[in-house]
């Protein structure tokens, strides 16, 4: 996030890799612990990963004294957008660049490891999957071409 943050104009790079640090908070308490079963809590299916994040967060924050507000408004920001729009549960759209450059990297991220996942499943031999939704395509896999 950090050279990232670098790359782009206008950026303030703390400001982003704190909102990168914090943005999946809410997932401590959304979902279980078991690695072989992972499945939403009571809290996760009653009140939703991004306003438990937000939730725990802004109440951190609060307990620091003299926190400054625009900097509170640009985390909380950046917590409350990361999945960058209102269908893919984000109260809010990112409006500022450090919050779209999160989503952008969080939804960059999810895709890669997307093609992770397909190719694990994919029968020896062969190297393209069927449609897959979490890229919106099928996965072409070079070195397994025959």
């Amino acid at each position: 996030m950090s050279a990232s943050a670098s790359a782009f104009p206008g950026i303030e790079r703390d400001i982003a890799v704190t909102g990168a640090l914090l943005h999946d908070l809410g997932k401590t308490m959304a979902y279980n612990d078991d690695p072989l079963a992972i499945d939403l809590t009571d809290a996760g299916r009653l009140q939703g990963e991004i306003p438990l994040g937000y939730y725990l967060v802004r109440r951190e924050i609060e307990r620091i004294e003299g926190f400054d507000p625009e900097l509170a408004q640009a985390i909380f920001h950046i917590v409350l957008s990361h999945h960058g729009t209102l269908e893919n549960g984000s109260p809010v759209i990112p409006a500022t660049r450090e919050a779209t450059l999160v989503h952008a990297i969080d939804n960059l991220g999810g895709k890669l490891g997307s093609f992770d996942r397909i190719e694990r499943a994919l029968p020896d031999g062969e190297a393209w999957s069927r449609f897959d939704r979490g890229i919106d395509s099928a996965a072409y896999f070079r070195s397994r071409a025959a």
